[in-house]
């Protein structure tokens, strides 16, 4: 008997893909891995609309609560953690469900991505320059030696030109080469994409921000900084917890109403932002089969589709 493939659910933030994940789950008799680099970390709970243990209704969930917020989140750490996980619900003859809308995340298991190792001491080193000389400058640098990676990568963002040099310094290969790229598959994968009406999207992501500040995020954005939020690289940049930081601090630490709302804002514009980018990066792959997450027999129609349907 073969091995049950692998399903994977992506699409933008607040389409859905968390419950027809578990639905999916639940009807092929597999589990969830988790794909959203922000639910890697414990705590990150309300802002991220990590289900709960009770809403997971029993169904095994991997990869969620496996970082500390002062830790860095690696996607070369996060592909070997997740294919160990998918391979072994495999061999086991479980349906691997993969589901969220880290892009990368989702890719590196998907597809054979390299993610070559890093150096301290140059790391170091370029990223002093960065704060010397400018990103624009280092840009410069990369069009230099690698034009290609240059055009993928903004002039303003240094972290990834500081990379990208790292990467051609420790590899004496060009950037480029290690680049994602749609269309080398590892496994048998079945991908599903889930979006919804633009305008139907944006007053779903204001009522959820809603509902989280009601949930109370500021509290828990409070209690993650005295666990060290501030100090974590990736963690201290999650949607809402920045907008929520960045209140606290400019209300020194005693936020009234019109600061919270004003966070909450702040919260819907970035999150609207990102499902834009989101967007751009899932329909490049024309394997994902899209569905509307508004279809009223949704989970029907998405286990229909399914090769490996019960």
């Amino acid at each position: 008997m073969s091995a049950p493939p692998l399903v994977v659910v992506v699409g933008p933030t607040a389409t859905g893909k968390s419950d027809l994940g578990l639905a999916l789950a639940e009807q092929l008799g597999g589990e969830v891995v988790n794909a959203d680099a922000m639910q890697l970390y414990r705590g990150l709970d309300v802002g991220t609309a990590k289900l709960t243990v009770a809403e997971r209704r029993g169904i095994p969930h991997h990869l969620l609560d496996v970082l500390d917020v002062t830790d860095t989140a690696s996607v070369a750490a996060y592909q070997r953690e997740a294919r160990a996980v998918v391979e072994r619900l495999r061999a086991a003859g479980r349906t691997p469900v993969l589901v969220g809308g880290s892009g990368l995340y989702v890719q590196a298991v998907v597809d054979e991505l390299e993610f070559p190792g890093t150096d301290p001491a140059i790391r170091s080193r370029i990223e002093a320059e960065l704060v010397e000389r400018g990103s624009g400058a280092l840009h410069l640098r990369l069009a230099e030696l690698d034009p290609a990676a240059a055009a993928a990568v903004l002039p303003s963002n240094g972290r990834r030109i500081v990379r990208a040099l790292e990467v051609i310094e420790l590899t004496g290969r060009p950037f480029t080469a290690t680049m994602p790229r749609i269309g080398a598959p590892r496994y048998d994968a079945v991908l599903v994409g889930v979006d919804r009406d633009v305008a139907e999207l944006d007053a779903r992501i204001a009522t959820r921000v809603d509902l989280m500040m009601a949930a109370g995020l500021v509290d828990e954005t409070r209690a993650l900084l005295g666990r060290g939020l501030r100090e974590g690289r990736t963690a201290s940049r999650a949607l809402g917890y920045q907008q929520v930081i960045d209140a606290l601090d400019a209300a020194d630490g005693d936020l009234a109403d019109v600061a919270v709302a004003d966070a909450a804002d702040r919260t819907v514009v970035a999150t609207r932002r990102f499902v834009r980018r989101q967007r751009s990066w899932f329909r490049r792959d024309h394997r994902i089969r899209w569905f509307d997450g508004a279809a009223p027999d949704l989970i029907g129609a998405v286990a229909a589709s399914l090769p490996c349907r019960v």
